[in-house]
């Protein structure tokens, strides 16, 4: 099982990615190098900052220093929404959900990440709602 269980993890097209309490990145797999083009041996070792948009770090560590102080999500089942940036500063539009990990003693030890890129299906929705905009406002210039 363990080593179906590192196949999955390893290979899985989703970004995961593990960090410890201070946001280190101790994991990265294939999928993250995909997502991100930073391979595993340029990220493991670096600030979560590798792929967070500068404008949005003062937030992001005000909410991961409180998680990781109190244990306590209110992500636990739902997923966030976040740009991220790639190696080649192409910005990402990303989804994910957080797990907390804790060590042996039950202490909080970090948290893990799933990641999904879900810029294409966001670009269509903004597409979709500019359209709509634009409908909707010729309908209402033609009941006036």
């Amino acid at each position: 099982m363990d080593k179906l269980l590192k196949q999955l993890v390893n290979n899985a097209p989703d970004a995961m990615l593990i960090s410890d309490r201070e946001g280190i990145i101790r994991f990265w797999n294939s999928g993250a190098e995909q997502m991100f083009g930073y391979t595993a041996a340029e990220a493991v070792g670096q600030s979560l900052d590798l792929f967070i948009p500068e404008n949005l770090r003062g937030r992001h560590w005000e909410g991961y220093h409180r998680v990781m102080a109190s244990g306590e999500t209110k992500y636990k089942t739902g997923l966030l929404s976040s740009p991220g940036i790639r190696k080649d500063g192409v910005r990402v539009s990303l989804e994910f959900s957080m797990v907390i990990l804790r060590d042996e003693a039950g202490d909080i030890a970090g948290c893990a990440s799933i990641m999904r890129d879900v810029t294409e299906r966001w670009k269509k929705e903004k597409e979709l709602k500019e359209r709509l905009n634009v409908c909707e406002s010729k309908l209402a210039g033609s009941h006036v």
